[in-house]
Order: structure tokens, then sequence, then C-alpha cells
């Protein structure tokens, strides 16, 4: 073994850190990661808070839709579509994370 791979390997009772998918994307709309040992950080807490809101939001918004079906114009349906997508598109995005947490790897490049 080379002396690069040996000091890539974790310390005993160590684990390698993982990258947490952050539920927010960059200003150009590429996934951002945060990577720390401590996982009560203050970006941590500020990512589960955001998780929250849009899981939150979600709901609120599923509610709100199931309301106005019945008697919505078109514009109205439109426009209900559109939040629909983004919600469940963060949705998707805290699933992936915490499955990424929680299994180490998220579904799609799971090989289980």
């Amino acid at each position: 073994m080379s002396a690069d791979f040996e000091s890539a390997q974790p310390e005993a009772g160590r684990r390698l850190r993982e990258a947490r998918l952050l539920p927010w994307s960059s200003p150009e709309g590429k996934s951002s990661y945060l990577i720390t040992d401590d996982r009560g950080g203050r970006l941590s807490r500020l990512a589960d808070t955001a998780e929250a809101t849009q899981l939150d939001m979600g709901a609120q918004l599923l509610a709100h839709a199931e309301d106005m079906l019945p008697d919505a114009t078109e514009t109205q349906l439109r426009f209900l579509a559109e939040r629909l997508t983004e919600a469940l598109r963060d949705i998707l995005r805290v699933v992936e994370s915490r499955e990424r947490r929680t299994h180490g790897c998220a579904r799609h490049t799971c090989r289980r």
C-alpha cells in the first residue's frame, strides 16, 4: 500500500465524514453539500430547520390544493401545479438527504 492510501484511512474508531445533501441549491441550481464532524453545528441546525419547513409547507400546500381543486380555474390549476412541483422537488431532496445519512447512499446510487 502507498503512504497516500494509508493516510486517507480513518483512524480506528472514527467514521469517514459523509457529505450531507443540503435542502437548497447553489445560485447556479447545483446541489449543495455540507461536510462536518459536528452533527449539531450551526449549518446542520439550519439545514434541519429548512427541511422541516419544506415538509410543513408541502403538507400545507397539499391541504390547500385539496380544498381548491373542485372550483379552480385553469390559471389557478397551472399555478397550483407549479407550486406542487416545487414542493415535491424539495421533499424529494429532503428524502434523498435523509436516506444518505441513514444508509450512507441514495437509493438510486446504492446497490442493495
